[in-house]
């Protein structure tokens, strides 16, 4: 029996206690725009317990040449100058303190492993053994066989590395290598996301044929050959990302990557390098994470309200889409807890993309070949990777488009299914790639409100939405109609409880949905 390489396993999500305090530092951060840092005055006591002299860190607060100065003068040593927080990775003795203007964070791990997940149904199994699974990808998002969507738009890559195989031939625009490896991808994880997107499938007749493959894809590899990498590998892709990324043409960054954060949103450097890349006009899609089904189980950078980010659904390798559900490991957000997260589902189960012969994953797995070019995996990198397929796409036909007005497109024009109806388990619902094209020409550039995630709740049955529907469909009328005192008279003829409600869960959609709520709402 063929099994699926879940190799987005990455540390998995810190328990829902904890989970749930960064859910409420979500909250505080969409509604108030702003949360004032706590500084860490010493590094991690493990590292000092381990007889550690010295560890790697990030150092923010100020810019990026006053945070230099000020780790040089507690005798440390700057290794990278990031301009994109602000700040500066460093290497300091351990205990030292800095002072009260500066926060340091810990170097933590990101590594992903190439571990077996568990076995495929017996009708995966034996559609994987006739070397065609029942279901494509690009059936699944509602997109026809041939295509050339997604021309002219960048997607970087930020992963383990992209390796120059044939589908990709005249796609990969560049390699910025932040391991210093000799190899593009010795673990596979990257390449696989890269066919997902952008994957020409010539080997297969078109079968295995990418989301949008006629992007380009940037590889920029923050990942060593075992797979393993760190915040600060990352966020110095990051910052290569916005230094050079407009050479390449960059609209999209896809960081199929995750990890367990002891920081709170406001103050963890990985979220702030995205966020600012988002505001720059990148749209950044990023996993749920694998540690599901249990509620508060989104990981971070997924916790972020800002980005896009995505869980996975399983079609059940049918065409069908009203027997589609949700992916059993696949992250949740928690309502009790206002976390409205992921944004969406795209196909993250027994999906099919390109092989990197010699990898990791391949040699470790050869069960999961599809024949001599590609390979089966599961995942919410997988799904991660669709979304920003379908982002390029929608760029492509509509380059003048905001992240946010990308994310309200995308959550707009979902599609619903029995098991895709709990929204801390689907959000929006299932990605529409055809629905979305064709919307995009005529969706407004830059979104005020952000009500078609709304709209969508309501005219899926409401959901967990309080209160009268006629009230809440006379206000979602008004914003469609950019009506904002017809949409303030509706909004104060909600009762309290529909107020409360739309104050924490709207205000945690999209940075123009946030800014309105505080000034009208809030």
């Amino acid at each position: 029996m063929a099994a699926d390489i879940d190799s987005h396993r990455l540390s998995r999500s810190a328990a829902s206690g904890g989970m749930r305090h960064r859910c409420r530092a979500t909250a505080a951060l969409a509604i108030g725009g702003t949360v004032a840092a706590t500084v860490l005055s010493a590094l991690p006591a493990a590292q000092a317990a381990a007889g550690e002299s010295t560890a790697t860190v990030i150092v923010t607060g100020g810019d990026a040449g006053s945070a230099a100065a000020a780790v040089t003068a507690a005798g440390g040593h700057v290794v990278d100058l990031l301009p994109l927080i602000a700040g500066v990775s460093a290497t300091l003795p351990v205990g030292r303190a800095l002072a009260a203007s500066y926060r340091v964070t810990a170097n933590r791990p990101f590594t992903v492993a190439s571990t077996t997940a568990a076995a495929a149904s017996t009708a995966a199994a034996a559609a994987a053994g006739a070397g065609e699974p029942a279901v494509t990808l690009r059936s699944t998002v509602g997109l026809p066989p041939a295509g050339t969507e997604g021309s002219g738009v960048t997607v970087a890559v930020v992963d383990t590395g992209v390796a120059d195989v044939p589908e990709l031939a005249g796609r990969i625009v560049g390699h910025l290598d932040m391991s210093r490896s000799s190899d593009r991808d010795g673990f596979g994880h990257g390449t696989f996301m890269a066919g997902l997107i952008a994957a020409s499938g010539v080997a297969s007749g078109g079968a295995y044929r990418g989301v949008a493959p006629g992007a380009n894809i940037l590889d920029v590899r923050v990942a060593n050959s075992d797979g393993s990498t760190g915040l600060v590998q990352v966020l110095r892709g990051l910052q290569a990302v916005a230094s050079q990324g407009h050479r390449y043409g960059v609209r999209v960054v896809n960081l199929s990557l995750s990890s367990d954060s002891p920081a709170q949103v406001a103050d963890d450097p990985l979220v702030l390098a995205l966020d600012r890349l988002w505001h720059a006009g990148i749209t950044v899609v990023v996993p749920a994470g694998n540690g599901g089904p249990a509620p508060g189980s989104v990981a971070s950078p997924g916790i972020d309200p800002t980005l896009l980010t995505a869980g996975a659904v399983d079609p059940v390798d049918t065409i069908e889409r009203g027997d589609d559900v949700v992916s059993s490991w696949s992250g949740r957000g928690d309502s009790a807890d206002d976390l409205a997260k992921p944004d969406l589902v795209a196909p993250g189960t027994h999906v099919v993309s390109l092989r990197d012969p010699g990898s990791v994953i391949d040699t470790e797995n050869p069960g999961s070949r599809v024949g001599d070019s590609y390979f089966r995996g599961s995942g919410t990198s997988m799904s991660t990777a669709v979304t920003a397929g379908a982002v390029a796409d929608v760029l492509a036909v509509r380059p003048d488009l905001s992240p946010d007005a990308v994310k309200e497109l995308l959550t707009g024009t979902t599609y619903d299914a029995p098991g895709l109806a709990n929204p801390d388990a689907a959000g929006a619902g299932g990605l529409d790639a055809a629905a979305a094209l064709a919307v995009a020409p005529t969706a407004a550039a830059d979104p005020a409100h952000g009500h078609g995630w709304l709209k969508h709740r309501l005219d899926a049955g409401g959901g967990s939405v309080p209160g009268d529907p006629a009230r809440w469909n006379r206000l979602t009328a008004a914003l469609g109609a950019d009506d904002l005192d017809a949409a303030a008279r509706a909004w104060a003829d909600l009762d309290p409880d529909s107020r409360a409600w739309a104050s924490r869960a709207w205000a945690s959609r999209a940075w123009a949905s946030r800014t309105w709520a505080s000034r009208a709402w809030a």
